[in-house]
């Protein structure tokens, strides 16, 4: 065997021991807060180890889960390999009218009859506010961060949903500064500012400015801060020069059968001055397509296409969420079509840890994208990306439609190719090659479901 041939074959064996299937082990540590990385292109922790940002979207958690359900979820949650629950402390559904598993609501009303966002309702052993503290509390023991929510958008932007509207810029950031004191010695917290609606007025610009200042006046600015956008919307679009502002949230949204959420992650990562970048709220699993269950329901295959092609165009992690889970439904029809209970075990959610393991089986923070790794690249469904480091490359074919590959983009006279399977993290043998020219590849399958990742290593 010759000595190329032997360094393919201790690659192999060192990605074999970095990469196990099943489930994640439960983190025990210490939680460390999450700061951004040097570069400015990723989040790290306090520490400086690099941190994948893999979420899901459980908006309704704080709102609709008893103690015991929120720890099934949880574990759940921790053991395929989320690093993130994203939730709202005042709820879309009714979050301030209809109380929670405990009937507990989050805010009192004041003397005019309105709930009052500076009257946190408090009261009693086990309030609305103490079952978010325990939440938050046992996410931490699991190895769960919180991106945390202070409120839905309808309670200031009533455009459309329940409300009431209930903020001023006065009352925002006066509880913005309670939460971020609540919270402040909390490590596993990032705010999320927003909650899917437009900035339409000065009021509405003046109210999430104001909340930031509070957060950042209660917790000293020890956490993160982002905004999650409307539909088919960044952050960018109005925030990205904010100071408070750390790191770009889009929502490529619901609406349309074709992935181009990469065009949005490509616009935000060349932005200046220079944020990190993810995708806060892609396509739903089982989610109706354009809202309306007539058009079918987002999948699998779906979701990890808009997993991969985010993270490939330079997204520093990935949110996933699922249709009945993000509403925690108990009562499924056409529109949510299980129980969250069952939904927390679709095939898409458990498909998101092998990106995750596949980023993290290599050098994380000089990872970028590159799209001239294809050298003739498809335009539409069949659209693909490509990302790399000094020493790798992977190239994502969302159908598994044959392309040429341009070598000669990272280190070494030789590389040794392997496809990496997203629907179970296996990988196969694809050869040594020479790095320089073009390269044909055809991947093992193709059709719907059928997307592939190649993989690249430097070889010497």
């Amino acid at each position: 065997m010759d000595i190329v041939s032997q360094r393919a074959v201790r690659l192999s064996a060192e990605l074999n021991r970095k990469y196990k299937k099943g489930v994640f082990s439960i983190m025990t540590d210490r939680m460390q807060r999450l700061k951004v990385s040097d570069n400015k292109r990723f989040l790290v922790r306090e520490d400086g180890s690099p941190f994948f940002w893999l979420a899901d979207t459980a908006w309704e958690l704080f709102h609709r889960l008893n103690r015991e359900e929120a720890e099934l979820y949880l574990r759940n949650r921790a053991e395929r390999g989320f690093s993130v629950i994203q939730a709202v402390a005042l709820a879309e559904h009714e979050g301030l009218t209809v109380g929670n598993a405990y009937e507990r609501l989050p805010l009192k009303k004041n003397e005019q009859g309105q709930y009052d966002p500076l009257l946190p309702d408090l009261d009693g052993d086990y309030s609305y506010w103490a079952h978010v503290d325990y939440i938050v509390d046992l996410a931490a023991e699991l190895g769960l961060y919180i991106a945390f929510l202070p409120t839905w958008g309808d309670k200031y932007n009533l455009m459309w949903g329940k409300g009431p509207e209930i903020f001023s810029a006065d009352n925002a950031r006066n509880y913005g500064q309670w939460l971020g004191e609540r919270y402040k010695d909390k490590e596993n917290i990032v705010w999320v500012l927003g909650g899917d609606r437009p900035q339409l007025t000065r009021e509405h610009f003046d109210i999430i400015g104001s909340m930031a200042e509070g957060l950042r006046e209660g917790d000293g600015g020890t956490h993160l801060m982002t905004f999650h956008p409307p539909g088919d919307k960044s952050s960018s679009v109005h925030m990205h020069e904010e100071p408070w502002l750390a790191f770009n949230m889009i929502q490529s949204g619901h609406h349309a059968w074709i992935r181009t959420n990469f065009e949005k992650v490509a616009a935000d990562y060349e932005r200046e001055p220079i944020k990190p970048v993810v995708d806060g709220e892609p396509c739903y699993e089982d989610h109706p397509v354009n809202f309306n269950a007539d058009n079918g329901y987002f999948d699998a295959d779906d979701v990890r296409k808009a997993a991969y092609h985010a993270v490939f165009a330079g997204a520093f992690g990935h949110t996933y969420g699922h249709h009945s889970v993000w509403s925690m439904t108990t009562k499924p029809d056409t529109y949510f079509v299980m129980t969250w209970q069952d939904a927390i075990l679709r095939p898409g959610a458990a498909q998101m840890s092998h990106l995750r393991r596949l980023i993290e089986s290599r050098d994380f923070l000089s990872r970028v994208p590159d799209q001239s790794l294809i050298a003739h690249n498809y335009g539409g469904a069949n659209r693909m990306t490509a990302t790399r480091g000094e020493n790798y490359a992977m190239i994502y074919s969302p159908n598994g439609i044959p392309f040429q590959a341009a070598m000669g983009k990272i280190r070494g006279t030789s590389v040794k190719a392997s496809w990496y399977d997203p629907r179970s993290g296996v990988w196969t043998d694809a050869g040594i090659i020479a790095n320089e020219g073009e390269v044909h590849y055809q991947p093992p399958t193709s059709g719907r479901d059928g997307d592939w990742i190649l993989v690249l290593d430097s070889l010497e």
